[in-house]
């Protein structure tokens, strides 16, 4: 594949197989070999809170595997032989274990106050008694959460509302920064804290801390992996890297061959081809993406690769939202067809299609794939009725699609 100039199709095949779409889903039910193949590809898994459908780290594993037990991934997470870890990478994020040296030169700066919210460094700052407490109570009593201590220490959760925080949660907030503490186990999705040493493998803890050039070249070289064609800011995106950090780490890349510096289509920046980035013919995925999924995430390239401006409206007025409350784009091919406004009613094992709004380039068989992945969904989600609403103007043909394999509610 060695050319300097791809088209915008090319581009998109590139990136799609390189996370993870260009290999049809297994015909059995995915195991820990299947997981472990996938967060190779991707190399982390966002974490977000909002629950409407189903939490975020949840749904890339879906989108590429199709339906798996969700235990499969809280076992590798949080289990007793884990091999993910939780830290701040592109937000917060569930991580291979063997990443978490090269994310030490971040927690060595959290440490200092640097990099981290601000109220996280002013209680670390101004006091340190307290947080030195908080770390003690960790060490005698975790895994512990944070509204535990929050009763020991405060007897009440104590002012300030900066996200309803407690002192106590952003002390703990700080030492998780900071790598002192760590997430060991969650409780309704709530951390339970506890100390790195007695959650991670001991052939972990002892690997040697790498210079901060050599995290950052490192990082840079997985985000490439990863993105498989990406501008530097794409690159930096992945986790969260500054500009100064990688100044001179991608020249560093491309002299030594791990980059391949290439234009793209319609791109007005130079882009960067991993060496190992493979351009398949064809994509033929089938998938339904969360809004935190990396294909998705970074909102320019998602411009630049599929000619799909897209927004999470959670914070938009209703009266202002074009497509609705939690839309997931729909990729058929390699192409973003439609956008569907999703929510798991669990109270009526329900899977409700809010509105669904179609691409000006959606094929004609769109809706009958849309209807047969939301079919797919719902089984995964163990919910018995998918139900389609007449909002957007996919809405009917969907509504029909459903309607004639028989899985209307």
């Amino acid at each position: 594949m060695a050319k300097a100039m791809f088209s915008q199709a090319e581009a998109r095949r590139i990136a799609l197989a390189a996370q993870g779409f260009g290999k049809s889903r297994p015909d059995t039910v995915a195991d820990r070999g299947h997981l472990g193949r996938v967060i190779k590809r991707t190399g982390l898994l966002q974490i977000d809170s909002v629950s409407v459908l189903v939490r975020a780290h949840y749904m890339p594993l879906f989108s590429r595997l199709g339906s798996y037990p969700t235990t499969l991934l809280d076992e590798a997470a949080w289990g007793a032989k884990r091999g993910l870890f939780e830290y701040w990478a592109h937000e917060a994020s569930l991580l291979p274990l063997e990443t978490q040296p090269l994310l030490r030169w971040r927690m060595e700066r959290a440490a200092r106050g640097q990099g981290i919210y601000g109220r996280l460094a002013t209680i670390a700052r101004e006091r340190p008694d307290f947080v030195t407490a908080v770390l003690a109570l960790v060490r005698d009593r975790g895994p512990v959460a944070a509204s535990e201590l929050g009763a020991e220490l405060e007897g009440k959760r104590s002012g300030g509302s900066w996200w309803g925080w407690s002192d106590v949660k952003c002390a703990l907030e700080y030492l998780f920064w900071a790598g002192m503490v760590t997430t060991r186990t969650r409780r309704r999705f709530e951390r339970l804290y506890d100390l790195p040493e007695r959650a991670y493998p001991q052939a972990i803890l002892a690997i040697p801390t790498p210079a901060e050039a050599d995290a950052h070249r490192a990082l840079l070289e997985r985000s490439a992996a990863s993105l498989g064609v990406a501008t530097a800011g794409d690159l930096r995106d992945y986790f969260r890297l500054d500009v100064a950090d990688v100044k001179t780490r991608l020249p560093e890349l491309v002299e030594d061959g791990t980059l391949v510096p290439v234009t793209v289509e319609g791109w007005a920046q130079p882009a960067y081809l991993h060496r190992d980035a493979k351009l398949p013919r064809r994509i033929d995925a089938t998938a339904l993406l969360s809004p935190f999924d990396p294909v998705v995430w970074e909102r320019s390239r998602t411009e630049r690769l599929f000619d799909f401006r897209y927004r999470l409206e959670i914070y938009t007025p209703v009266e202002k939202r074009l497509h609705g409350y939690y839309v997931l784009p729909f990729l058929l091919g390699d192409r973003l067809v439609a956008r569907v406004d999703l929510k798991a009613e669990r109270a009526t094992g329900t899977l409700r299609v809010l509105a669904v709004h179609s691409e000006p380039h959606a094929p004609a068989h769109a809706a009958e794939a849309l209807a047969a992945e939301l079919r797919h969904m719902a089984e995964w989600l163990s919910l018995d009725r998918l139900t389609v609403a007449d909002r957007g103007d996919m809405a009917p043909a969907l509504i029909g699609a459903v309607a004639l394999a028989g899985t209307a509610g």
